[in-house]
């Protein structure tokens, strides 16, 4: 059997790629400040049902990359969205990544108050002093809970990345993100993931790099 294959060279794989998923999007999105972050989901996750599930709060992508100018900080409920996030280009703006899920306190205080390592450690990450970028891809409780804080003025989030993948609370969690007047970009329905946050936040980073 023969198989017909592009001659792509490595350095230009992606480029190629985002120019099969910008050909077979039907219908095409408008190309405005989201469609390089719902592309770059498509290219991490090959659906294209994201052009569709992606939900943008009003201007939420030239706030953040206001915020992203001043520093903020990224906050993941994973260390494989730690590691998924391009960290360079953050620090170019004197930004870090956290993930206090492993941390010792977080398991402590999680098992004292009966409740899930991704609650706890979104009451670790409230005490911080800078602005923060929620990028949650895996528990629907560190939405629910980022939820309340924001409910009792605890925090104010620079921005939320809610796209956590499963079937249990997941879809209501992320309604609940979306019920509030706070900038979010949410993967409405049951599909996200750690891969998804991260490609969200470099996607933004990027866009900040073509900027300089």
């Amino acid at each position: 059997m023969k198989i017909d294959l592009e001659n792509v060279l490595p350095r230009d794989i992606e480029k190629r790629s985002f120019e099969i998923i910008t050909q077979e999007m039907n219908p095409p999105i408008p190309e405005d400040d989201k469609a390089p972050i719902i592309k770059r989901v498509i290219h991490t996750s090959a659906d294209f049902e994201y052009a569709n599930t992606l939900c943008f709060s009003k201007d939420v992508v030239k706030k953040t990359l206001e915020q992203l100018k001043n520093g903020a900080c990224i906050v993941t409920d994973t260390q494989m969205g730690k590691a998924g996030i391009n960290k360079k280009s953050l620090a170019k703006f004197g930004g870090e990544v956290y993930c206090f899920m492993s941390d010792d306190d977080v398991a402590q205080i999680a098992k004292e108050n009966g409740t899930t390592r991704a609650t706890a450690s979104m009451d670790k990450a409230a005490l911080l002093q800078k602005p923060i970028i929620f990028a949650i891809g895996n528990a629907p409780t560190a939405l629910v809970r980022l939820y309340e804080l924001i409910q009792e003025g605890k925090i104010n989030p620079a921005l939320i990345i809610g796209v956590p993948v499963g079937f249990v609370n997941v879809i209501q969690s992320k309604e609940l993100i979306m019920s509030l007047d706070i900038p979010y970009i949410v993967a409405r329905g049951r599909k996200g993931g750690s891969n998804v946050a991260a490609a969200i936040c470099n996607a933004l980073l990027y866009m900040l790099d073509e900027e300089r």
